[in-house]
């Protein structure tokens, strides 16, 4: 990976014939090696991490003027901190463990620092300047280029809103999931589209319907003529292969016959309106011991205006058969299901998506998790989440 984005990135390329020991790590340059003077005035090593903003996936170019520091507060030849640093104590996780950033420092000189050869050279300078005066033989030149820094990414492109928001970390959660959609329709749709931004490993995705006019009207992204008429799978899934790997989006209906399309399987989504359908896909993923999020949603007219409730309800292998003992999801369709009004809209779609993508994202241990709930009941007439915790 360094040495392809070298070949992209003259100033990367100069770093790397300057001699420096560069890692590429997630989303930061890494330069390792980088000697300086602790408080006692004795030689200390440690590392710059810079972030890198993406350009057109070939190309990145220093976010801002600041670096990330792995190693001690650095001293003068005096004794006393390097002054004109600015930054302070900070944390960011990193893949490789080796390098623990525990500091930032900010010092933008008046030419500005405009690529990632200017900017390197001019930290260096400010921190290792001092030790390379005291000890000649502390060189930051060991050309100790490291091109192995973690897991190959899921993503065509960089993904630069983790290491931006510093949550390498919480990221890492997604590493081996597997995770099944099944329905993509107005919610599934958006379901599809938050977690296709994840670092999950694969995604999978059903349903056995076409893509209409009416579809593009509550989902996500733009339409194109041509894909009116075609499996939504299929658009779906050539919509979302340009953005990442690991998706796989098929032309089928669920049942519980379906066993081994769910081998492998960590967690599923169920985004369907019919409860025949529901029941059969439940005793699937429960015979599985699967964990999985159900969503729903009913809007009727009042007095004019729309009204009704959005449900996300939470099913887990230990508490799957007493949920459904409270009989909160409908399992069967009413007398003339197929001639009822269902009606969506593209917002209540989203916010059903993004709750139970919120539930699913707790139960890997991405966002916190005070009271772990397994029903979750949103009504459009109050702003408000009601929640039936667990027991």
């Amino acid at each position: 990976m360094l040495f392809q984005l070298a070949s992209h990135n003259p100033d990367i390329q100069k770093l790397l014939d300057r001699g420096y020991a560069l890692r590429i790590d997630s989303d930061y340059l890494v330069a390792r090696d980088i000697p300086y003077l602790d408080a006692a005035g004795d030689l200390k090593w440690g590392a710059i991490v810079t972030t890198m903003k993406d350009l057109d996936g070939t190309r990145v170019e220093p976010h801002d003027h600041q670096v990330f520091f792995a190693g001690g507060v650095p001293h003068g030849l005096n004794g006393k901190p390097i002054p004109f640093l600015g930054g302070g104590a900070v944390s960011v996780p990193l893949v490789k463990t080796d390098v623990i950033v525990e500091r930032s420092f900010s010092n933008k000189p008046p030419q500005g620092l405009p690529d990632f050869f200017v900017k390197i050279e001019h930290y260096v300078t400010i921190l290792s300047g001092p030790a390379r005066d005291r000890f000649p033989e502390a060189n930051p030149f060991t050309f100790n280029v490291d091109t192995d820094a973690g897991p190959v990414s899921v993503f065509h492109f960089r993904d630069t809103l983790t290491s931006r928001a510093l949550i390498g970390d919480l990221s890492a959660k997604f590493s081996g999931q597997d995770v099944a959609v099944v329905g993509l329709g107005g919610t599934g749709a958006y379901v599809l589209d938050f977690l296709v931004k994840t670092n999950i490993d694969r995604i999978r995705g059903f349903d056995p319907k076409l893509f209409h006019v009416h579809n593009a009207f509550r989902s996500p992204g733009q339409l194109l003529k041509e894909e009116l008429g075609k499996p939504k799978a299929e658009v779906y899934q050539r919509r979302y292969e340009t953005f990442r790997k690991g998706i796989k989006l098929e032309t089928k209906e669920i049942d519980s016959t379906c066993e081994a399309d769910f081998a492998g399987v960590t967690f599923a989504f169920v985004c369907i309106d019919s409860g025949n359908a529901r029941a059969e896909i439940f005793d699937l993923l429960i015979r599985l011991g699967i964990p999985f999020v159900d969503v729903g949603m009913g809007l009727v007219r009042v007095n004019g205006a729309l009204a009704g409730m959005i449900r996300t309800t939470v099913l887990k292998p230990e508490n799957a058969e007493e949920v459904l003992s409270k009989q909160l999801v409908p399992l069967s369709d009413p007398p003339a299901h197929e001639y009822r009004a269902n009606i969506q809209i593209a917002e209540l779609n989203a916010m059903n998506a993004s709750i139970a993508v919120l539930a699913y994202k707790q139960h890997c241990g991405f966002y916190a998790q005070a009271l772990p709930a397994y029903n979750l009941l949103m009504n459009t007439t109050l702003p408000r989440l009601f929640v039936e915790p667990d027991a």
